[in-house]
């Protein structure tokens, strides 16, 4: 039996300009869309209810999103945690703040540390992370939706149905690839990326000695020593991505 897991990936309500690096600083962001994946293919997408001019909600309600965390709770309480690429400092991070009380933002918070994010790893291991896409394009996989990026999510969103619907589309090959990376990671005990110059880059990632292997859920990525970043002009800190989860919650 292979590694059990349920991808998670998040579309952000708020529009943000292209190029904006601090998006934290427009906070609250909202969750227009969601969508949740099991290694057995069982694939959920989360959204409003439907209005009257057959639009769905601009975002989930709190008590929606009470739902989609408790649905990632229990997945991992029966042994199927939760799968994200930059999930710990993204998609969490706004569950977090979109659950509207301090015990969902727990929740959370003990989610984030004991999931797999794949690229919060790969920081851990090489000091930096490349995009889902790069990942898929270089493991040799179809990747994410053509044609649409993060950025224009929230606009679509906005606007009528047929868009919101490709949103949701979107959204759901978001997690299929996420799916699709890992599974390509644990059958090949690496990962392989594209870089911005087009070549195929290759790490060695740290796989657990169970059966079935696994990557490192964030809590053993946060046990994992500082890689060597003097060759970077501008490394980003684990912090960039851990912070939101205070001090007293590491492990």
């Amino acid at each position: 039996m292979g590694a059990r897991y349920v991808a998670f990936d998040i579309e952000i309500s708020r529009e943000i300009a292209t190029g904006t690096e601090d998006w934290k600083a427009l906070r609250p962001l909202g969750i227009s869309c969601a969508a949740t994946l099991t290694e057995s293919g069982e694939l959920r997408l989360w959204h409003g209810p439907e209005g009257a001019d057959g639009r769905y909600a601009a975002q989930l309600a709190p008590v929606d999103v009470v739902r989609l965390m408790c649905h990632l709770v229990e997945h991992g309480l029966s042994g199927r945690p939760a799968l994200t690429w930059n999930g710990l400092g993204f998609d969490l991070d706004i569950l977090a703040e979109e659950c509207a009380d301090e015990l969902g933002a727990l929740a959370c918070q003990d989610l984030a540390l004991d999931h797999t994010d794949m690229a919060f790893q790969m920081l851990c291991e090489k000091g930096f992370m490349c995009g889902l896409d790069a990942a898929a394009k270089g493991m040799g996989l179809a990747g994410k939706t053509e044609g649409m990026h993060g950025d224009l999510a929230p606009v679509m969103w906005a606007q009528g149905r047929a868009e919101q619907e490709k949103v949701l589309e979107y959204v759901a090959q978001d997690v299929r690839t996420t799916a699709q990376v890992y599974e390509a990671i644990l059958e090949r005990h690496c990962l392989t990326w594209l870089s911005r110059s087009g070549r195929r880059q290759h790490h060695d990632l740290r796989l657990t000695d169970g059966t079935p292997h696994r990557m490192l859920t964030v809590a053993e990525c946060l046990a994992l020593p500082e890689p060597d970043t003097s060759w970077l002009t501008n490394p980003w800190p684990r912090t960039k991505f851990r912070g939101w989860l205070g001090k007293d919650m590491e492990r």
